[in-house]
């Protein structure tokens, strides 16, 4: 198969894009910025936050394979306390979205979009089945930017037939997420500050949240793709992570655990926007697509840190 990716030089992406790939398929990623984890696929560097008219082919300027079974759509601004100060990004996430489907549109592909848990906004929930959502209770301006998405998504699937598969992914961690300089995550800030010695901040004491391991994300995104290669039913909306809530200061205290070091935790209250409680309910993932997850965010952590500290000595090795 011939996929493209797009936001394929982020976390997601890259793993998503080496698994592709060693599964002997074609991959073609499009970012706005180069993939600084690897080289082994092609990357079209390409706003696709601006306005665009050509979609024969090509997304304005740009052409893409005449021969893509797939759209695979992860490009997104997604922090979501820095989208509570510049809603612009959030407004750029919804035409990010709609060049993607214009081109799938005009093209005849089916779409893979990932979107977020923070459409079930906050509201303490017990129960986060897909059809819990309730966008009344939008959180912030990157919530509105996922719910947007997939109201288009939809109207795309009634007026033009569009065959989709939307992920609602959940604090996804491993392999490629430890670049903080241009993204800040909350895994590898903890582990890197831990390692050092200083405080780790905790905003929200309370919060319980969905952790999910990036090979169990990645699996799940394969199922999907296969589901919708195959010719198989399409147009679902699936919560894709572990299924288990663990709080901030868990986290903290489990990453220090595979440390050998106890945190400092500094406690603040929760940033505005940010959702406090969320734990998926993965049954429609695993009734549909056979979905599994396997790692818990115990197993996840200590993989996490070898992997980043292998990564760091081979990179001072390196240099």
């Amino acid at each position: 198969m011939h996929i493209l990716i797009t936001g394929s030089s982020g976390q997601i992406g890259t793993n998503l894009a080496l698994r592709l790939l060693e599964r002997g398929h074609a991959v073609h990623g499009v970012d706005v910025r180069a993939n600084t984890w690897t080289s082994q696929f092609p990357t079209q560097l390409q706003d696709l936050s601006l306005p665009y008219w050509r979609f024969e082919r090509s997304i304005g300027h740009v052409e893409y394979p005449a021969d893509l079974d797939l759209v695979v759509h992860l490009a997104a601004h997604a922090k979501v306390y820095e989208l509570v100060e510049h809603p612009d990004r959030a407004l750029a996430n919804v035409t990010m979205t709609y060049n993607t489907l214009e081109f799938c549109r005009h093209n005849r592909l089916p779409l893979i979009y990932s979107s977020s848990r923070e459409v079930y906004g906050d509201v303490h929930r017990q129960r986060t089945e897909e059809t819990d959502a309730d966008y009344r209770f939008s959180e912030s301006p990157y919530a509105a930017s996922k719910i947007a998405g997939e109201a288009w998504v939809y109207a795309y699937a009634r007026c033009y037939g569009l065959r989709y598969i939307v992920f609602r992914l959940s604090n996804v961690y491993g392999r490629y997420d430890n670049d903080l300089e241009r993204m800040e995550r909350v895994i590898p800030l903890f582990i890197r500050k831990i390692v050092a010695g200083e405080p780790v901040t905790i905003y929200g004491p309370e919060k319980l949240l969905d952790f999910t391991y990036v090979d169990d994300c990645v699996g799940g995104i394969l199922r999907g793709i296969e589901f919708l290669t195959s010719g198989k039913d399409a147009n679902h909306t699936l919560n894709l992570a572990y299924g288990q809530g663990n709080s901030l200061v868990t986290l903290a205290e489990w990453i220090g655990e595979s440390l050998g070091k106890v945190p400092r935790i500094l406690l603040k209250p929760s940033r505005e926007g940010e959702v406090t409680r969320y734990v998926a309910d993965i049954g429609a993932a695993r009734a549909i697509l056979g979905y599994e997850p396997t790692t818990s965010l115990r197993e996840g952590i200590p993989k996490t840190i070898a992997w980043g500290m292998a990564w760091d000595a081979r990179h001072r090795l390196d240099g």
